[in-house]
């Protein structure tokens, strides 16, 4: 039995052992064709003019390495001519060695000239600097490349500028320009180009004058550009190396002239574009780089590269900085046609066009409303005229009613003085026919008549003033003259209707702002009202009171009389139009009596007395 399980085990174990080995093999036979398959990445030298910080070139290539780095597996080698800073080849053929040195074992798979420098060292020196790997020249104007030293295995990737294009553009958007200062070092490759340019010069000489900065420190050229005359521009060809010999890496010597300089400054090249430069035809970086790409792709991929014609990139359309535009006074009008814009600032209403059209909204809401509201006003106040003269009129033809049932009573006021005055005018005349007339008689005669002339004199004015019509008009008066006219008024009628008229007014003056008439129409009305109400009341029972006093902030009057009251049920209704308790009342005498004290801002109410008769009571608010 434990044979049996030693057998057993031992097989259990052999069999574990064989699964792991066929597990491993697998494993390495996967892994092998995996590596098999990932090509080992192509092997690039890329030869840089100057050094690798130097702009423009330091834009494009990478941009170009970013491209083809995108786009396949690359293992970059990057190398700078140093000795491109100066006019002496004394270092090449070791500079040649040792990069030949470096990839004797493994040559490169593909070598790019950056720039013109590059280009022409590579072309000096072809034969001996792996003469059978391609070679791509490119970042670099086509006049710098000598097509007739080009091998089988070189192509060119190059841009086409046009110098005297850069210079109309000047004159095009500048057209009162005088001078141009012409900023280029004195490094080999920039000589090259300030002769170059000097070329396409000559044409304009009759319209500007041009300033050249290649025999000047850089100290010198920064002074002389911040002191150019009016109507000057500044065109930047480069600057690597200045005449003292002084290098100048990445963006510094831009940068810095650009704070200097008192005038524009123009360049092709859209590595400065949006850094201060205005614009102009311009050579873009994605588009020389891209295509730059697309043949080192095909070259990598193993085209020929005999088959692979030279491609020239020619200049965009023209681009400007509308911020530079703006700090030189540059219209657009004056623009080349087909420019295109950039940086322009977004206007007010391109930033807060939400903002803009919902406040304007709600500007015109508010107007439409406000509009509303004064026309709302205006009709308003229309009514509140109509309404007015309405009540004015209403109110004349109230007084007209009053005066008519209180014309027995006038008629009888005035009869008074006028029979005392028949009768003393009678006794003067026989006074004069007598042999001795007395003369102090007389005068005490004629003194009688003259008061009873007054007497009759004033009702009239009184009734006048009562029945004049009148509009109604705000005036500052003290309640307690009103009041004392009223009684004035009614102390001669109160014998004539058999009342008693009992005042109580207070010492205390109680300005209001009124209408005098119609105020006292209301207290008239209400006195009125009393005599009427107590025409069933005994003789010795009819008592008008009428009484004044201040409460708080308002002038307080009350009428009070001693007939049959109002009905509990009825208080609220006397003063609503056509209410009334006389067979012959229009029902129109408290209404109006009620218009009239809102109107002055005032409250009128109505009760009863604890034994009979009612209380009117008027509130009006108190000035000064």
């Amino acid at each position: 039995m434990r044979f049996w399980l030693a057998a057993v085990s031992r097989r259990s174990c052999f069999a574990r052992s064989l699964t792991a080995a066929l597990t491993i093999s697998i494993l390495l036979a996967l892994l092998g064709q995996s590596q098999a398959a990932d090509p080992a990445p192509k092997r690039v030298m890329m030869l840089h003019s100057f050094g690798l910080r130097f702009r423009p070139w330091t834009d494009y290539s990478e941009a170009l390495r970013a491209e083809l780095s995108r786009r396949a597996s690359i293992e970059f080698q990057d190398f700078s001519l140093l000795n491109a800073r100066r006019n002496s080849d004394k270092s090449d053929a070791p500079f040649v060695e040792y990069l030949r040195t470096l990839n004797i074992d493994q040559p490169p798979d593909l070598i790019m000239a950056i720039g013109a420098p590059a280009a022409n060292f590579v072309q000096a020196h072809r034969k001996d600097l792996f003469p059978t790997t391609p070679m791509l020249y490119t970042l670099v104007e086509r006049r710098r490349v000598d097509f007739d030293k080009l091998t089988k295995y070189d192509t060119v990737v190059a841009i086409t500028n046009d110098d005297p294009v850069f210079f109309e553009n000047i004159l095009h958007v500048l057209p009162q320009t005088t001078t141009i200062a012409i900023v280029v070092g004195a490094s080999p490759s920039e000589t090259w180009w300030r002769n170059e340019v000097a070329k396409s010069t000559a044409r304009f000489a009759d319209r500007v004058q041009f300033r050249w900065y290649n025999e000047l420190s850089f100290e010198e050229m920064l002074k002389d550009a911040s002191n150019l005359p009016p109507h000057s521009a500044i065109f930047w060809i480069g600057l690597n190396v200045d005449a003292a010999g002084v290098a100048y890496e990445g963006n510094s010597a831009f940068s810095r002239f650009y704070r200097e300089a008192n005038a524009p400054i123009f360049f092709h090249d859209e590595a400065f574009f949006g850094e201060g430069i205005v614009g102009g035809p311009m050579q873009l970086v994605a588009r020389q780089s891209k295509q730059a790409a697309e043949v080192a792709l095909r070259i990598l991929g193993g085209e020929n590269v005999a088959d692979i014609k030279p491609t020239f990139v020619p200049l965009a359309a023209p681009m400007f900085d509308w911020r530079q535009m703006q700090r030189w006074g540059i219209a657009e009008s004056s623009l080349p046609p087909g420019s295109t814009i950039h940086f322009r600032e977004p206007s007010a209403w391109e930033r807060y066009w939400w903002q803009i059209a919902l406040t304007t909204a709600i500007i015109l809401a508010q107007t439409g409303l406000i509009a509303a509201l004064l026309r709302e006003h205006r009709r308003r106040q229309f009514a509140e005229v109509q309404s007015r003269q309405r009540m004015t009129e209403l109110a004349h033809v109230n007084r007209f009613s009053t005066a008519g049932e209180l014309t027995a009573s006038i008629a009888h006021e005035i009869n008074q003085p006028l029979a005392a005055i028949l009768t003393n005018t009678e006794t003067a005349r026989a006074i004069l026919k007598s042999p001795n007339p007395d003369i102090n008689e007389l005068d005490a005669i004629l003194g009688d008549i003259l008061g009873d002339d007054q007497r009759a004199t004033e009702v009239i004015r009184r009734m006048r003033s009562l029945l004049k019509k009148a509009p109604f008009e705000l005036k500052q008066f003290d309640l307690n003259e009103v009041v004392r006219e009223t009684i004035s008024f009614f102390s001669a009628l109160a014998v004539g209707r058999k009342f008693q008229l009992v005042s109580a007014i207070t010492p205390d003056a109680l300005p209001v702002l009124g209408d005098r008439i119609q105020l006292q129409q209301v207290i008239l009305n209400l006195v009125v009202n009393g005599i009427d109400a107590m025409k069933d009341t005994p003789i010795e029972d009819r008592v008008i009171s009428i009484r004044t006093s201040r409460v708080e902030e308002f002038a307080q009057l009350s009428v009070s009389d001693r007939g049959h009251g109002i009905p509990e049920d009825k208080l609220k209704e006397v003063f609503e139009p056509f209410y009334t308790s006389k067979a012959e009342g229009m029902g129109m005498g408290l209404s109006i009596a009620r218009t009239i004290i809102e109107a002055h801002n005032g409250q009128i109410s109505a009760r009863n007395r604890d034994h009979s008769g009612a209380t009117f009571r008027i509130r009006l608010p108190l000035v000064g």
